[in-house]
């Protein structure tokens, strides 16, 4: 049977608009992504008008996900990042929980600063789980400053510079809680990364030197100035490097290794004795 025009009638499913779930669902696949229908719900959602096209496109070059949406689940927040940002991993968390366990019980308005904060997810966590706590993030890259400051919403600072040079002098031993993500990729490793890392996040977030543990150390040599007499310092690491990292802490200062495997995330915590007498 042909129709009025002659021509043969398609056999099976009709043909998908270009952006029909079931095309876009097959694209994403087609680039690489594992869990195409979900990112083809989320990316349909995420779209306004004819924007779709501009949003998938850039998935498909390989920009990590979070990105494209403009946003990242973190520990039941929603946290704003954007292109060229690293972005929060789910093994974080442990850091984030840590933290706020550490914070709550320093006692009223404890000092937290959030050291290598990339978008602030820790900061953000601790802004919202301990009322009153006096939040600082610093990051050397301006780019990630400004998402840090959008996700802190006034209710902390955001610095540019250096570990911990852009942070007011005045907070010199006063710090209850000093925490970071402080990239801990050795050099040599970065190259092996996912290309959604290595080609869209700042090198500078990724690259821990040679054994991965060079900014872990300048930061942990710089704690006994700012962490108070009863305070913490706590670093994400891997297991494959936490030995180095724990043999970074300060000297005299305790230290236990937090890990939880659920989201594969591994934290050293090295404990300022309190004052004595």
């Amino acid at each position: 049977m042909t129709s009025a025009e002659g021509a043969t009638p398609p056999r099976g499913p009709l043909p998908v608009p270009p952006h029909a779930p079931e095309a876009l669902v097959l694209r994403l696949r087609a680039a690489g992504c594992v869990f195409a229908e979900d990112e083809a719900a989320l990316l349909t959602g995420a779209a306004t008008g004819d924007d779709l096209e501009r949003l998938v496109a850039r998935r498909v070059a390989g920009e990590p996900l979070e990105t494209v949406l403009g946003w990242v689940a973190f520990d039941g927040l929603r946290l704003h990042v954007g292109p060229g940002v690293f972005v929060p991993r789910r093994r974080t968390e442990l850091l984030a929980r840590t933290a706020v366990a550490l914070a709550r019980a320093a006692g009223p308005a404890p000092v937290v600063v959030e050291a290598c904060c990339g978008v602030a997810p820790v900061a953000s966590v601790v802004a919202r789980d301990v009322p009153g706590a006096v939040l600082h993030a610093a990051d050397l890259d301006p780019v990630a400053v400004g998402w840090a400051a959008r996700n802190l919403a006034g209710r902390g600072a955001a610095w540019t510079g250096d570990l911990l040079d852009p942070v007011p002098a005045d907070l010199r031993g006063r710090v209850a809680v000093l925490v970071a993500n402080a990239p801990y990729v050795p050099h040599d490793a970065v190259a092996t990364m996912p290309p959604e890392a290595r080609e869209h996040e700042p090198h500078v977030a990724l690259d821990g030197g040679t054994d991965g543990v060079d900014v872990q150390r300048r930061l942990l040599a710089a704690a006994p100035a700012w962490v108070r007499p009863g305070g913490h310092v706590l670093v994400e690491t891997s297991r494959a490097q936490v030995t180095l990292t724990r043999a970074a802490c300060p000297p005299g200062w305790p230290v236990e290794v937090l890990r939880d495997d659920d989201v594969d995330g591994t934290v050293v915590v090295a404990h300022r004795p309190p004052p004595t007498g």
